[in-house]
């Protein structure tokens, strides 16, 4: 089978939206993720590194978009499900550390509106996305990791039914200068399909 890098195409569902993040979106996105409960969790690097205006918001954007292989999508409400308005811009999510030699790609780099946790947002953005890496790209292996720190994101990919392949101890510097340990996580192509069921019964 044939393997190609994700496209950035619109991934679209009931609840969710995901469109490849452009600089524009800067001020909706900074909006959306200024709650100190968002950065917590060394989302972005934690609190030190915290954009404080929508500019520094849009530095850190094109710095993604910036990324050889990496897509940055900016997560939006269709209206559906009493979430909040259509168009309403509640998250971003990437795919990214692409290797189509190894089949492989990174899902990470996720932060939503505290007002959407717990909702159809994390489930139908994974599902989506993961259909568009397993079924429309070919991929292999998708990883997803976090904080050691954040036991709220490993219960959400738990939840997903990815399989914990350890901790790499002291691995990135935050921010603040400390070290994070990184809880792995994965789902392969022959998980897929089990996986996707239990997200489509989430939905339901």
């Amino acid at each position: 089978m044939s393997v190609f890098a994700p496209d950035g195409r619109a991934l679209v569902g009931r609840y969710v939206r995901l469109d490849r993040t452009v600089l524009g979106d800067a001020h909706a996105l900074f909006d959306a993720l200024d709650d100190d409960r968002v950065y917590a969790g060394n989302f972005m690097g934690g609190p030190a590194a915290r954009p404080n205006t929508a500019e520094n918001m849009g530095g850190v954007l094109g710095a993604a978009l910036s990324t050889p292989g990496r897509i940055p999508y900016t997560v939006r409400l269709t209206g559906e499900g009493g979430l909040g308005s259509a168009g309403q811009v509640v998250g971003t999510s990437s795919l990214g550390n692409l290797s189509l030699t190894d089949e492989r790609v990174h899902l990470g780099w996720t932060g939503y509106s505290s007002h959407v946790w717990g909702t159809q947002v994390n489930p139908e953005c994974k599902l989506l996305m993961l259909e568009h890496c397993f079924i429309d790209c070919g991929l292999g292996r998708v990883q997803i990791q976090t904080d050691r720190v954040n036991e709220r994101s490993q219960a959400a990919i738990e939840r997903l039914g990815a399989v914990r392949e350890g901790v790499l101890r002291r691995h990135i510097q935050r921010a603040d200068g400390t070290f994070r340990d990184t809880v792995v996580y994965s789902i392969l192509k022959d998980e897929w399909p089990g996986v996707k069921a239990g997200l489509i019964e989430r939905l339901a």
